[in-house]
């Protein structure tokens, strides 16, 4: 396999996860799914909640992916790492930028990294697995739009919650 086609299945799985993540999140965790999702959306002091196990459930499947292509068909290994690297960047920006799950703190003041905090600030405004809006976790609609969505949905104004 050339450099190229490894690299543009690297970032193409990364980019397509986004899709996938998307989808995940409206139909599986805000779903059938909620009863592990429910404590991302409910106040709490532990270091890790039940939505947690959803991270571990993705990570024996990426590994299982990286068994597969490094035994069977190596572009599935160039894949699986695209997923990995997604998940890297969901770690990064969901766990740590929107929700401050880390040591330090970090409050972004204008550009992307404001509006995917806001976009997922105004996705917890709801109270319940329906109603929300926002599902993507690296990709996200101006909290303007969002916000009338919301206002339209609920029949009156809804505001970001604080963190």
């Amino acid at each position: 396999m050339s450099l190229a086609a490894k690299i543009l299945l690297v970032l193409g799985s990364c980019a397509f996860m986004e899709f996938f993540a998307w989808f995940v999140h409206k139909y599986v965790m805000h779903g059938w799914g909620w009863n592990w999702h429910r404590s991302h959306h409910e106040p709490h002091d532990d270091a890790l909640e039940k939505n947690d196990l959803y991270a571990a459930v993705f990570a024996v499947i990426v590994v299982g992916l990286f068994w597969i292509g490094a035994a069977y068909w190596e572009p599935l290994w160039w894949m699986a790492l695209g997923v990995t690297l997604y998940g890297l960047l969901y770690f990064i920006v969901h766990d740590g930028l929107v929700h401050q799950r880390w040591p330090f703190r970090a409050t972004p003041r204008k550009g992307y990294a404001k509006r995917l905090v806001q976009a997922h600030k105004l996705h917890h405004a709801t109270h319940g697995k329906d109603g929300a809006v926002s599902f993507g976790f690296l990709w996200a609609e101006e909290p303007r739009k969002l916000k009338s969505r919301l206002k339209r949905m609920h029949g009156r104004a809804i505001e970001e919650p604080a963190e």
